[in-house]
Protein backbone atom coordinates (compact mmCIF):
# COMPACT_ATOMS: atom_id res chain seq x y z
CA UNK A 1 0.00 0.00 0.00
CA UNK A 2 2.84 2.36 0.85
CA UNK A 3 4.30 1.86 -2.61
CA UNK A 4 0.93 2.67 -4.18
CA UNK A 5 0.62 5.85 -2.10
CA UNK A 6 4.17 6.87 -3.01
CA UNK A 7 3.52 6.22 -6.69
CA UNK A 8 0.27 8.22 -6.53
CA UNK A 9 2.03 11.09 -4.76
CA UNK A 10 4.83 11.12 -7.33
CA UNK A 11 2.30 11.06 -10.18
CA UNK A 12 0.38 13.94 -8.57
CA UNK A 13 3.56 16.00 -8.20
CA UNK A 14 4.58 15.31 -11.79
CA UNK A 15 1.10 16.23 -13.01
CA UNK A 16 1.15 19.50 -11.08
CA UNK A 17 4.59 20.35 -12.47
CA UNK A 18 3.40 19.56 -16.00
CA UNK A 19 0.31 21.75 -15.59
CA UNK A 20 2.54 24.66 -14.58
CA UNK A 21 4.65 24.17 -17.72
CA UNK A 22 1.70 23.40 -20.01
CA UNK A 23 0.72 27.03 -20.92
CA UNK A 24 4.28 27.93 -21.96
CA UNK A 25 4.66 24.62 -23.79
CA UNK A 26 1.37 25.16 -25.64
CA UNK A 27 2.39 28.69 -26.69
CA UNK A 28 5.77 27.40 -27.85
CA UNK A 29 4.13 24.66 -29.95
CA UNK A 30 1.48 26.96 -31.46
CA UNK A 31 3.72 29.90 -32.31
CA UNK A 32 7.06 28.17 -32.98
CA UNK A 33 6.85 24.43 -33.63
CA UNK A 34 3.73 24.46 -35.84
CA UNK A 35 4.82 27.44 -37.99
CA UNK A 36 8.23 25.80 -38.41
CA UNK A 37 6.60 22.56 -39.55
CA UNK A 38 4.21 24.44 -41.83
CA UNK A 39 7.07 26.41 -43.39
CA UNK A 40 8.91 23.20 -44.30
CA UNK A 41 5.67 21.68 -45.60
CA UNK A 42 4.85 24.68 -47.80
CA UNK A 43 8.36 24.73 -49.28
CA UNK A 44 7.40 21.65 -51.34
CA UNK A 45 4.37 23.39 -52.89
CA UNK A 46 3.60 26.07 -55.42
CA UNK A 47 1.19 28.35 -53.60
CA UNK A 48 0.17 31.97 -54.08
CA UNK A 49 -0.97 32.47 -50.50
CA UNK A 50 -4.59 31.80 -51.34
CA UNK A 51 -6.29 29.19 -53.45
CA UNK A 52 -5.16 25.66 -54.34
CA UNK A 53 -1.72 24.30 -53.48
CA UNK A 54 0.24 22.28 -56.06
CA UNK A 55 2.84 19.81 -54.87
CA UNK A 56 6.10 20.30 -56.81
CA UNK A 57 8.57 18.40 -54.61
CA UNK A 58 12.09 19.84 -54.55
CA UNK A 59 11.53 22.22 -57.47
CA UNK A 60 11.67 25.30 -55.24
CA UNK A 61 14.99 24.18 -53.78
CA UNK A 62 16.44 23.39 -57.21
CA UNK A 63 15.45 26.83 -58.48
CA UNK A 64 16.85 28.43 -55.35
CA UNK A 65 20.26 26.82 -55.85
CA UNK A 66 20.59 28.68 -59.15
CA UNK A 67 19.10 31.98 -57.97
CA UNK A 68 21.99 34.45 -58.19
CA UNK A 69 20.01 37.21 -56.46
CA UNK A 70 19.46 34.93 -53.44
CA UNK A 71 23.15 34.09 -53.09
CA UNK A 72 24.05 37.77 -53.59
CA UNK A 73 21.76 38.57 -50.66
CA UNK A 74 23.65 36.01 -48.54
CA UNK A 75 26.92 37.77 -49.38
CA UNK A 76 25.38 41.17 -48.59
CA UNK A 77 24.28 39.90 -45.17
CA UNK A 78 27.74 38.44 -44.64
CA UNK A 79 29.32 41.80 -45.47
CA UNK A 80 27.08 43.61 -42.97
CA UNK A 81 27.94 40.95 -40.39
CA UNK A 82 31.68 41.40 -41.02
CA UNK A 83 31.39 45.16 -40.45
CA UNK A 84 29.40 44.52 -37.27
CA UNK A 85 31.91 41.96 -35.96
CA UNK A 86 34.82 44.36 -36.46
CA UNK A 87 33.66 47.98 -36.23
CA UNK A 88 30.64 47.50 -33.95
CA UNK A 89 32.25 45.14 -31.44
CA UNK A 90 35.57 46.99 -31.41
CA UNK A 91 33.74 50.22 -30.64
CA UNK A 92 31.63 48.53 -27.96
CA UNK A 93 34.69 46.96 -26.32
CA UNK A 94 36.69 50.20 -26.37
CA UNK A 95 33.84 52.17 -24.80
CA UNK A 96 33.29 49.43 -22.20
CA UNK A 97 36.99 49.61 -21.25
CA UNK A 98 36.71 53.39 -20.90
CA UNK A 99 33.57 53.25 -18.75
CA UNK A 100 35.00 50.49 -16.55
CA UNK A 101 37.66 52.87 -15.33
CA UNK A 102 37.16 55.68 -12.86
CA UNK A 103 36.19 58.50 -15.20
CA UNK A 104 33.85 61.40 -14.68
CA UNK A 105 30.19 60.97 -15.71
CA UNK A 106 30.66 57.29 -16.54
CA UNK A 107 27.07 56.51 -15.49
CA UNK A 108 25.83 59.18 -17.90
CA UNK A 109 27.87 57.60 -20.71
CA UNK A 110 26.40 54.18 -19.94
CA UNK A 111 22.89 55.55 -20.45
CA UNK A 112 23.83 57.45 -23.62
CA UNK A 113 25.54 54.44 -25.22
CA UNK A 114 22.52 52.25 -24.60
CA UNK A 115 20.02 54.62 -26.25
CA UNK A 116 20.55 53.50 -29.91
CA UNK A 117 19.67 49.80 -29.32
CA UNK A 118 16.36 50.62 -27.66
CA UNK A 119 15.24 52.94 -30.47
CA UNK A 120 12.89 51.59 -33.11
CA UNK A 121 14.68 50.51 -36.29
CA UNK A 122 12.12 52.43 -38.35
CA UNK A 123 12.88 55.60 -36.39
CA UNK A 124 16.62 55.04 -36.76
CA UNK A 125 16.22 54.46 -40.49
CA UNK A 126 14.21 57.66 -40.97
CA UNK A 127 16.64 59.72 -38.90
CA UNK A 128 19.63 58.47 -40.88
CA UNK A 129 17.75 59.07 -44.13
CA UNK A 130 17.53 62.71 -43.11
CA UNK A 131 21.18 62.83 -42.02
CA UNK A 132 22.34 61.31 -45.34
CA UNK A 133 19.92 63.21 -47.58
CA UNK A 134 21.85 64.41 -50.69
CA UNK A 135 19.26 66.96 -51.85
CA UNK A 136 19.70 70.73 -51.65
CA UNK A 137 17.28 73.47 -50.72
CA UNK A 138 17.97 77.20 -51.19
CA UNK A 139 21.58 76.44 -52.03
CA UNK A 140 22.33 74.33 -48.94
CA UNK A 141 22.23 70.61 -48.36
CA UNK A 142 19.25 69.18 -46.46
CA UNK A 143 21.22 66.22 -45.11
CA UNK A 144 23.23 66.93 -41.97
CA UNK A 145 26.31 64.95 -43.09
CA UNK A 146 26.61 66.53 -46.55
CA UNK A 147 25.90 69.98 -45.08
CA UNK A 148 28.71 69.46 -42.57
CA UNK A 149 31.14 68.27 -45.25
CA UNK A 150 30.29 71.19 -47.55
CA UNK A 151 30.57 73.87 -44.88
CA UNK A 152 33.80 72.31 -43.55
CA UNK A 153 35.54 72.90 -46.88
CA UNK A 154 35.24 69.31 -48.10
CA UNK A 155 32.77 69.61 -51.02
CA UNK A 156 34.54 66.79 -52.85
CA UNK A 157 33.35 64.38 -50.15
CA UNK A 158 29.67 65.28 -50.56
CA UNK A 159 27.95 62.14 -51.77
CA UNK A 160 24.62 60.39 -52.28
CA UNK A 161 25.46 57.77 -49.67
CA UNK A 162 22.29 55.70 -50.01
CA UNK A 163 21.77 56.31 -53.73
CA UNK A 164 25.12 55.02 -54.95
CA UNK A 165 25.38 51.22 -55.33
CA UNK A 166 29.06 51.42 -54.32
CA UNK A 167 28.36 53.01 -50.93
CA UNK A 168 24.78 52.02 -50.07
CA UNK A 169 25.54 48.64 -48.47
CA UNK A 170 28.54 49.96 -46.50
CA UNK A 171 26.45 52.89 -45.25
CA UNK A 172 23.70 50.53 -44.09
CA UNK A 173 26.30 48.32 -42.37
CA UNK A 174 27.72 51.30 -40.48
CA UNK A 175 24.27 52.50 -39.41
CA UNK A 176 23.40 48.97 -38.31
CA UNK A 177 26.62 48.82 -36.28
CA UNK A 178 25.89 52.21 -34.71
CA UNK A 179 22.46 51.05 -33.65
CA UNK A 180 23.62 47.70 -32.27
CA UNK A 181 26.87 48.50 -30.47
CA UNK A 182 25.04 49.31 -27.22
CA UNK A 183 24.14 45.66 -26.60
CA UNK A 184 27.76 44.61 -26.91
CA UNK A 185 28.80 47.57 -24.76
CA UNK A 186 26.55 46.47 -21.89
CA UNK A 187 27.71 42.84 -22.10
CA UNK A 188 31.38 43.79 -22.31
CA UNK A 189 31.03 46.19 -19.40
CA UNK A 190 29.33 43.52 -17.28
CA UNK A 191 32.12 41.08 -18.14
CA UNK A 192 34.86 43.57 -17.27
CA UNK A 193 33.30 44.25 -13.88
CA UNK A 194 33.46 40.54 -12.99
CA UNK A 195 37.26 40.39 -13.41
CA UNK A 196 39.00 40.21 -10.06
CA UNK A 197 40.98 43.45 -9.56
CA UNK A 198 43.65 41.48 -7.71
CA UNK A 199 44.69 40.01 -11.07
CA UNK A 200 45.58 43.49 -12.30
CA UNK A 201 47.45 44.24 -9.09
CA UNK A 202 49.42 41.00 -9.43
CA UNK A 203 50.27 41.89 -13.05
CA UNK A 204 51.54 45.32 -11.98
CA UNK A 205 53.65 43.74 -9.24
CA UNK A 206 55.19 41.42 -11.84
CA UNK A 207 56.13 44.46 -13.91
CA UNK A 208 53.59 43.99 -16.70
CA UNK A 209 52.74 47.11 -18.65
CA UNK A 210 49.31 48.21 -19.85
CA UNK A 211 49.46 46.24 -23.10
CA UNK A 212 50.72 43.03 -21.52
CA UNK A 213 48.10 43.27 -18.78
CA UNK A 214 45.42 43.75 -21.40
CA UNK A 215 46.57 40.77 -23.48
CA UNK A 216 47.35 38.39 -20.59
CA UNK A 217 44.61 39.29 -18.11
CA UNK A 218 41.72 41.16 -19.73
CA UNK A 219 41.41 39.21 -22.99
CA UNK A 220 41.61 35.69 -21.46
CA UNK A 221 39.09 36.58 -18.75
CA UNK A 222 36.78 38.22 -21.28
CA UNK A 223 37.00 35.47 -23.89
CA UNK A 224 33.67 33.76 -22.98
CA UNK A 225 31.85 37.11 -23.12
CA UNK A 226 33.53 38.02 -26.42
CA UNK A 227 32.42 34.73 -27.98
CA UNK A 228 28.82 35.20 -26.80
CA UNK A 229 28.74 38.75 -28.21
CA UNK A 230 30.17 37.47 -31.50
CA UNK A 231 27.48 34.78 -31.80
CA UNK A 232 24.68 37.24 -31.04
CA UNK A 233 26.18 39.77 -33.47
CA UNK A 234 26.34 37.21 -36.28
CA UNK A 235 22.77 36.01 -35.77
CA UNK A 236 21.39 39.54 -35.41
CA UNK A 237 23.28 41.01 -38.37
CA UNK A 238 22.43 38.15 -40.73
CA UNK A 239 18.73 38.80 -40.04
CA UNK A 240 18.78 42.59 -40.51
CA UNK A 241 15.56 43.65 -42.23
CA UNK A 242 13.61 46.64 -40.90
CA UNK A 243 16.55 49.03 -41.12
CA UNK A 244 17.06 48.22 -44.80
CA UNK A 245 13.36 48.61 -45.59
CA UNK A 246 13.38 52.01 -43.85
CA UNK A 247 16.53 53.33 -45.54
CA UNK A 248 16.84 51.89 -49.05
CA UNK A 249 15.22 53.24 -52.19
CA UNK A 250 13.51 50.70 -54.47
CA UNK A 251 16.03 51.33 -57.24
CA UNK A 252 18.87 49.84 -55.17
CA UNK A 253 17.09 46.69 -54.00
CA UNK A 254 19.44 44.30 -55.82
CA UNK A 255 22.51 46.01 -54.32
CA UNK A 256 21.27 45.96 -50.71
CA UNK A 257 19.13 42.81 -50.62
CA UNK A 258 19.62 40.47 -47.67
CA UNK A 259 17.98 37.05 -47.16
CA UNK A 260 15.02 38.36 -45.16
CA UNK A 261 14.21 41.03 -47.75
CA UNK A 262 14.40 38.36 -50.49
CA UNK A 263 11.94 36.20 -48.55
CA UNK A 264 9.66 39.20 -48.03
CA UNK A 265 9.88 40.10 -51.72
CA UNK A 266 8.98 36.55 -52.79
CA UNK A 267 5.81 36.73 -50.72
CA UNK A 268 4.84 40.33 -51.51
CA UNK A 269 5.91 40.91 -55.13
CA UNK A 270 5.56 37.53 -56.80
CA UNK A 271 3.09 35.78 -54.44
CA UNK A 272 5.36 32.73 -54.32
CA UNK A 273 4.84 31.62 -50.75
CA UNK A 274 6.28 28.15 -51.38
CA UNK A 275 9.48 29.61 -52.82
CA UNK A 276 9.71 32.05 -49.89
CA UNK A 277 9.39 29.12 -47.47
CA UNK A 278 12.20 27.29 -49.29
CA UNK A 279 14.37 30.39 -48.93
CA UNK A 280 13.53 30.55 -45.23
CA UNK A 281 14.45 26.87 -44.75
CA UNK A 282 17.83 27.30 -46.45
CA UNK A 283 18.51 30.50 -44.53
CA UNK A 284 17.59 28.77 -41.27
CA UNK A 285 20.01 25.95 -42.04
CA UNK A 286 22.75 28.49 -42.73
CA UNK A 287 22.13 30.19 -39.36
CA UNK A 288 22.09 26.82 -37.57
CA UNK A 289 25.39 25.94 -39.26
CA UNK A 290 26.95 29.25 -38.24
CA UNK A 291 25.72 28.80 -34.66
CA UNK A 292 27.13 25.27 -34.54
CA UNK A 293 30.54 26.37 -35.86
CA UNK A 294 30.80 29.31 -33.44
CA UNK A 295 29.72 27.04 -30.57
CA UNK A 296 32.46 24.56 -31.42
CA UNK A 297 35.00 27.35 -31.66
CA UNK A 298 33.91 28.74 -28.29
CA UNK A 299 34.19 25.29 -26.67
CA UNK A 300 37.72 24.87 -28.04
CA UNK A 301 38.68 28.36 -26.87
CA UNK A 302 37.44 27.59 -23.34
CA UNK A 303 39.54 24.41 -23.27
CA UNK A 304 42.64 26.42 -24.19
Amino acid sequence: MNKKFKAAAIFKDNLQNFLFVLPAFAIFCIFYIYPFYKMIHLSFYDWRGIGPMHFIGLSNYKELMGDSLWWDSIWHAGYITLIALTFQNALAFALALACDREIRMKRFYRVIFFIPPVLSEVVVGLIWNWILNPETQNGSYIGLLNHFLFTSGLPQMVHDWLGDPKTALTTIAIVHSWKGFGWGFIMFLAGLQTIDKQLYEAARVDGAGTWKTFMNVTIPMMLPVILVVMILTILGSMQVFVLIIAMVNEGLVNYTDVPVTRIFSAMQSTDRFGYACAEAVIFGLILVGISFITKRLSDKAKQV
